[in-house]
């Protein structure tokens, strides 16, 4: 997945807080990368409501 790349939130692995299950079914636009706890890569989505939160690469599909 690249910056810039429309991308759909289809669904959660870990419990979140309720406005990032408000996400869910959302299609944003990836703004960047994240290094997470456990050494693995997220990736940052941007959204039409110009909120952003990131999401693990399994957790988001592409447009």
């Amino acid at each position: 997945m690249e910056i810039g790349q429309k991308v759909k939130v289809y669904r959660l692995r870990d419990r979140v807080s309720a406005p990032v299950v408000k996400k869910l079914g959302q299609v944003g636009i990836i703004q960047g990368y994240k290094v997470t706890d456990g050494g693995g890569i997220g990736v940052v989505v941007l959204f039409d409501d110009n909120s952003s939160t990131w999401f693990f690469e399994d957790e988001i599909k592409p447009v």
